[in-house]
This record gives structure tokens, C-alpha cells and sequence, in this order.
């Protein structure tokens, strides 16, 4: 998939992504307005929002109970580097869910496919173009 970028103004920075777009701004101490999520923060919540559709996936296909499913992620920073040292889903189970699928619900949320990117990053590359 391909990302194309704009750029609206101040600190604000637009991703296009099919029929997608996905504004971005700085928080006002850097800069920008706040007017939305910093990049970084889209980056966050692109974990756990992939964790927590592969939790509700996983559910749904079984025909189990969704009521009362949530997730929280708690990131751990390194106070040096201000990069998460550990990230944490703490999953709180759906009212009346067997125990019997409990493994293989945090199974599920291990494929989550942004957390696997992390745990095998790609390669970068940064080039100019004419």
C-alpha cells in the first residue's frame, strides 16, 4: 500500500491512503495545535487497536460473548531514550466467557500483524526522487 503525504499547514501532516485520509498534528508545546493525534500516538493506538480487533475477531467468529471486552495498553518508557521499553494489553474478558478460551484468546491477539512488524522490523530506506 501506498501512503501519499500533504501538508495542510503549521505542523499538520495528512496521510492518503486509498479512499483514506488520516490528519495528523503536534501537540501546542511543539509547535503545532493539537487540532489532531500526533503521528507518534497514531502509532500507539495502531497497536492496540490491532490487538483489540483481533480479539474481538476471534470472538465474533466463534459466536461468543463481546459484551464487557476491553483493552488497555500501558507502555513502560524509558526516561533516556522516551521510547516504550515494555508494552502491556491488559484484556478484560467478556462477561460469561469459558474458561476453556481464555489461551486461545491471547493467542489470537499475539497475531496481531502491527506487533509481528515490530517484533521482525523491515528494512528502512530513505531516498530522494525528481
Amino acid at each position: 500500500m501506498d501512503i501519499e503525504l500533504t501538508f495542510p499547514g503549521g505542523k499538520r501532516v495528512d496521510a492518503h491512503f486509498g479512499k483514506h485520509v488520516v490528519r495528523t498534528d503536534q501537540p501546542a508545546e511543539l509547535g503545532g495545535q493539537d487540532a489532531d493525534p500526533a503521528p507518534y500516538d497514531l502509532f500507539l493506538a495502531s497497536l492496540a487497536t490491532c490487538a483489540g480487533i483481533y480479539a474481538l475477531g476471534f470472538l465474533q467468529s466463534r459466536g461468543l460473548p463481546t459484551e464487557g471486552l476491553a483493552l488497555k495498553q500501558v507502555s513502560e518508557v524509558d526516561p533516556e531514550t522516551h521510547l516504550p521499553r515494555t508494552i502491556r494489553f491488559e484484556l478484560t474478558l467478556p462477561t460469561g466467557l469459558p474458561e476453556k478460551y481464555r489461551p486461545a484468546l491471547l493467542r489470537a491477539v499475539e497475531h496481531c500483524r502491527v506487533k509481528k512488524t515490530l517484533a521482525e522490523p523491515p528494512a528502512f530506506e530513505i531516498v530522494t526522487v525528481e
